[in-house]
């Protein structure tokens, strides 16, 4: 448990107990990586109040969880580890991760946290400053930028990609110039400056209604200031300004689905949009129970028949065949459609009478009548081919025409 300044805090005008906040903790020269044997000075800056004290204090170190000696505000460290500090009455500051390193070649990073659209600075270095020619900054194995002699590597404005683990090589001459030498990995984050905002939606009188633009800073930029913009599809409704609320006319009041809003720091370093509104009484768009409350439709249609999305097709009445001139100009039959739930039926030997009359079905008389017409008409092209023939007797029942195969066979037959 860390250590209590003060047992009452009083504020100077009003004598009520007030809250502090943490004190800043500073490093000077600001890099996290040193040189074994190089000095930083650290700088705790709070405020101090007017306070009932137990003892005399003004400022707690601390490296780890050990509480160092001094007490000014500002002191001289060597070791490596985390350090922080604390004013009188106020909570423990944010730590700085200070290291010590012995080899050649160091990275050095800022020791403060990099916030979206701040710039960020790498610095690579060698022993005791000496110059670093051939130099490579790599980002996550990948190069980023080289130079021939040694210069920092910069972002003007930092973005969340610009996160990763960074590290740089070089030569040195020592005297004579020395092979590449890489430098220890160190980890860069680049912090949220603000969230992605959230539009709101809220009911106005006669009948407007009121969109908000919800964002949230981060609790160490609270002070940064934001602007907001409104947009209506692809249609800026409303351009920047402090505001984060915008009325909607009555007439676009339907239309709540189609506004959305943009977020950004005044310079527009930083800028990021919302979502599709939030309306009220339902959840955030894709909620699965914004889309519980909306009407579920009916898994059956009147006659308990299942519902269909597809057009139905227009009735028509299939006509009756009786004749054809050629079988085969009958387009193909429609299958037989099953009911739904229906048993299917048995395999019923088939018969050519009509079950009703007891004659024979329209089909299969109209495909006796074409083998008919196909064998005189075969029968005609081969009498053709042989000669005319004497026409039977008048009153004489016509007979089937013979065919000439069988005439053929006779005469073979007695000439044997």
């Amino acid at each position: 448990m860390w250590p209590l300044a003060a047992l009452l805090l009083l504020a100077p005008s009003s004598g009520h107990a007030v809250a502090l906040e943490k004190p800043t903790l500073s490093l000077r020269p600001p890099w996290t990586t040193i040189f074994k044997g190089e000095r930083v000075t650290l700088r705790c800056d709070g405020y101090h109040p007017l306070v009932v004290e137990l003892r005399p204090i003004s400022t707690l170190w601390y490296l780890g969880h050990l509480l160092l000696p001094s007490h000014g505000r500002s002191i001289e460290v060597q070791a490596p580890g985390v350090y922080r500090c604390q004013t009188r009455g106020a909570p423990v500051s944010d730590p700085v991760h200070l290291s010590v390193s012995n080899d050649w070649l160091i990275l050095q990073v800022p020791y403060a946290a990099v916030f979206e659209g701040e710039p960020l600075v790498l610095r690579c270095r060698g022993w005791y400053d000496k110059a670093v020619y051939r130099l490579h900054y790599y980002r996550d194995g990948r190069a980023l930028r080289y130079f021939s002699s040694g210069a920092n590597y910069s972002v003007p404005q930092a973005r969340a990609g610009d996160s990763g683990r960074y590290q740089c090589s070089g030569t040195m001459r020592l005297p004579v110039e020395s092979a590449p030498m890489f430098s220890a990995p160190v980890a860069v984050t680049v912090q949220e400056l603000f969230a992605a905002p959230v539009l709101r939606a809220g009911r106005a009188g006669a009948g407007g209604a009121v969109l908000r633009c919800e964002t949230r800073l981060h609790p160490r930029r609270r002070a940064v200031p934001l602007q907001f913009a409104f947009y209506k599809h692809s249609r800026v409704v409303r351009r920047f300004d402090w505001a984060a609320e915008y009325r909607v006319p009555e007439a676009e009041a339907g239309e709540l689905e189609a506004h959305w809003c943009e977020a950004a720091t005044a310079s527009r370093s930083v800028r990021k949009r919302s979502a599709w509104p939030q309306l009220p009484g339902r959840g955030p768009p894709g909620d699965p129970a914004a889309t519980a409350q909306g009407p579920k439709a009916e898994p059956l249609a009147p006659g308990n028949q299942p519902l269909s999305f597809r057009k139905s097709l227009p009735p028509t009445s299939a006509p009756s065949v009786t004749s054809a001139p050629n079988a085969t100009s009958a387009g193909p039959r429609a299958p037989a459609v099953r009911a739904p739930g229906a048993a299917p039926a048995a395999c019923a030997p088939q018969t050519p009478l009509d079950p009703a009359t007891g004659a024979l079905k329209p089909e299969v008389d109209l495909l006796l009548r074409e083998i008919r017409l196909l064998r005189d008409l075969l029968s005609r092209v081969v009498l053709g081919m042989r000669g005319p023939q004497a026409s039977p007797e008048p009153g004489a029942a016509p007979g089937t025409p013979e065919a000439p195969w069988a005439e053929s066979v006779e005469t073979s037959a007695a000439g044997s």
